[in-house]
C-alpha cells in the first residue's frame, strides 16, 4: 500500500491567502515561544526566591541571559547562511533549547547558591543560548523565503507569524507560572521542555510544507568528510556543544559579559557596512543603510520594553493588587497579558496595513518604529499615574493591563515590521547576517533592560518612588525620540527604493 507523507499533497496550497508553510513556522515558532517565556515569567523569581539573589546580582543575570539569547543569532544566522541553510538550523536549535529546560528541571536542588545546582542552572541557560541562535533568526528567514519580496502580503504575514509567537507567549506565563510558583519550580521549567518538544515534532513531521525553501545552500560540500571522518555539518553541531561549554564558563560574569555584547555589536555593525561599501551597488548600498537604521532602534525599543520580565515584574509582585475574583493572582501569571493582547489585537494590525496600503496610506516602516516608542513611552507614563493615584495603596492592576495594552500597540508597530523589513532589505547573501544582527540589536537592549531594572532600585527602601520617577524619564524619553524619527521617516523611506523591488524579482 503506498503511503503518503503529510503536506506533499498540499504543495502550493493556501490557508487564508498565505501558504501552508507559514502555519507550520506558526505553531513551531509558538511552541518555541511557548517554553521560552514560560520560562522567562519565572526566571527573576527562581533567581530571587529559589537561588535568594539579591535583585541587584538577579537583573544582571537575567539581563545577560536575555541579551545572550539574541546575540547568538548572529553566529547562528551565518552558519544558515553559508552551511546548514536556515531548515537545518531551526531543527538543531530547538534539540538545544529541550535540553536545556529538562536540564533546569532535574537541576533545581533544594534552593540556595549550592555550586553544584547553581553550574547545572548556569549550563542550563547555556545549552538554551545556544539553541536559541541557531533557531531565532533563521525561522524568521524561512518565513520571508515564502514570499516575493514585493509581495503585499509581507507585512500581514509577519504579523501573523507574529501572532503565533504570541499564542505560546500568552501560555507558556499562565501554564508554566502557574505550576513553578505554585507547585515547585521544576514543574514549570520541565513544562516548557516539553513545549519545545511538540514544536519539534510538527517541525519534523510536516516538514514538506515548506515547499523545499530553507535547504542548505551547498548540500553536497555539507555532507563531505572533513576531519577525522566527520562532515562539515557534524563539526557545526559539535562546535556548538563546545559553544556550550564557553557560555557556562562565562555566563557568572554577567556585566562584563553585557559589555562585551555592546562591542560585539558594534564589531558586526562594522562588518555590515564595510561589506556594503565594498561589494553593493548604490540601490542595495541604501537599503542596507536603511536597514541599519531600523537596527539602531531596536536597543532603545527592547531596553525599555523588556522591563516586563524583570522590574515591572517584580513591582507587579510587591506593588500591584493582583486580588482577582477573590484569588491572588501570581505575578508571573501577567507576563501572559502582553501575548492576549497580540492575539487579539495582530489580526486587526494586520487588516489595518492592507487596507491603508490599498489606499496608499500606509505608513512607512520608519514612521511605525517612530509610532512605536511614542506608544511605548506613553505606557509607562500611564503606569506612572496610576500608581500617582493610588498614592499609599496598591496600585489598581488596571493599569498593569494598561501598560502591557500601550505596549502591546507598541510592539505591533515595531517587531514585525522590523522583521519584514529586514527580509525586504537585505541582498541575498547577507539575509541571515542582517537577521542575526536585529537580534543582536535586541539582544543590546536586554542588557540594557537589565541595567535599567538596577536604576529602579526595586528592593531598596522607599523603592517604588525610585521605580516610578525612572519609569517617568524613560517614558518621555522614547516619545521625544519617536517624534523624531517620524519627522526622518520620509528620508529613510526613500533610501529603501521600494518602486523598484517588483522588478528586480522578475526573472
Amino acid at each position: 500500500m503506498a503511503t503518503s507523507i503529510p503536506g506533499v499533497e498540499a504543495a502550493g496550497k493556501t490557508w487564508l491567502g498565505h501558504p501552508r508553510g507559514l502555519f507550520l513556522l506558526f505553531f513551531a515558532e509558538m511552541w518555541e515561544r511557548f517554553s521560552y517565556y514560560g520560562m522567562r515569567a519565572i526566571l527573576i523569581f527562581y533567581l530571587t526566591k529559589h537561588f535568594l539573589f539579591g535583585e541587584d546580582r538577579a537583573y544582571l543575570l537575567y539581563g545577560a541571559y536575555t541579551s545572550l539569547v539574541y546575540i547568538t543569532p548572529v553566529i547562528g544566522g551565518y552558519l544558515a547562511d553559508r552551511f546548514l541553510g536556515p531548515r537545518k538550523a531551526v531543527l538543531v536549535g530547538g534539540v538545544f533549547i529541550a535540553i536545556g529546560h529538562f536540564l533546569i528541571a532535574i537541576t533545581e536542588g533544594p534552593g540556595g547558591q549550592d555550586g553544584f545546582f547553581l553550574n547545572g542552572f548556569y549550563l542550563a541557560l547555556a545549552s538554551i543560548i545556544v539553541g536559541t541562535g541557531f533557531l531565532k533568526a533563521n525561522i524568521s528567514v524561512l518565513v520571508g523565503e515564502l514570499y516575493p519580496r514585493d509581495d503585499a502580503r509581507r507585512d500581514p504575514a509577519f504579523s501573523i507569524f507574529y501572532m503565533g509567537i504570541n499564542v505560546g507567549g500568552m501560555m507558556g506565563p499562565i501554564i508554566c507560572g502557574l505550576l513553578g510558583e505554585l507547585y515547585g519550580w521544576s514543574w514549570g521549567f520541565g513544562a516548557a521542555g516539553v513545549g519545545m518538544l511538540l514544536g519539534l515534532v510538527m517541525f519534523v513531521w510536516l516538514k514538506p510544507w515548506l515547499l523545499g525553501k530553507g535547504e542548505p545552500p551547498a548540500p553536497a560540500q555539507l555532507r563531505a568528510p572533513v576531519a577525522a571522518g566527520l562532515s562539515q555539518e557534524w563539526i557545526i553541531y559539535l562546535g556548538a556543544a563546545l559553544g556550550v561549554v564557553a557560555i557556562w564558563l562565562v555566563i557568572r560574569y554577567a556585566e562584563l559579559l553585557g559589555y562585551a555584547l555592546l562591542g560585539f555589536a558594534a564589531l558586526t555593525v562594522l562588518y555590515i557596512v564595510w561589506r556594503t561599501m565594498k561589494t553593493l551597488g548604490k540601490v542595495d548600498r541604501d537599503r542596507m543603510f536603511a536597514a541599519l537604521f531600523l537596527i539602531a532602534l531596536n536597543p532603545l525599543f527592547w531596553g525599555l520594553f523588556e522591563q516586563t520580565g524583570s522590574s515591572l515584574n517584580i513591582f507587579t509582585d510587591r506593588n500591584v493588587d493582583r486580588v482577582l475574583f477573590g484569588w491572588e493572582v501570581p505575578a508571573s501569571m501577567f507576563q501572559s497579558v502582553n501575548s492576549v493582547f497580540i492575539i487579539l489585537l495582530a489580526p486587526l494590525f494586520a487588516v489595518l496595513w492592507t487596507i491603508l496600503d490599498k489606499r496608499r496610506l500606509e505608513p512607512s516602516s520608519p514612521a511605525k518604529f517612530g509610532i512605536g516608542l511614542i506608544l511605548c513611552g506613553a505606557g509607562f507614563l500611564v503606569l506612572v499615574a496610576g500608581a500617582a493615584m493610588a498614592g499609599e495603596n496598591l496600585t489598581p492592576v488596571l493599569f498593569v493591563f494598561l501598560i502591557y495594552l500601550f505596549h502591546t500597540m507598541a510592539e505591533l508597530c515595531f517587531s514585525p515590521v522590523g522583521l519584514s523589513a529586514m527580509t525586504r532589505l537585505s541582498v541575498p547573501s547577507m539575509v541571515g547576517l542582517v537577521m542575526g544582527t536585529w537580534f543582536l540589536a535586541m539582544a543590546a537592549g536586554n542588557f540594557i533592560a537589565g541595567l535599567i531594572a538596577r536604576a529602579t532600585g526595586s528592593g531598596d527602601a522607599g523603592g517604588v518612588t525610585q521605580v516610578l520617577d525612572v519609569y517617568s524619564r524613560i517614558g518621555w524619553f522614547s516619545i521625544v525620540v519617536g517624534g523624531l524619527v517620524l519627522l526622518v521617516s520620509p528620508y529613510i523611506k526613500r533610501l529603501m527604493h521600494l518602486d523598484l523591488i517588483a522588478s528586480e524579482d522578475k526573472p
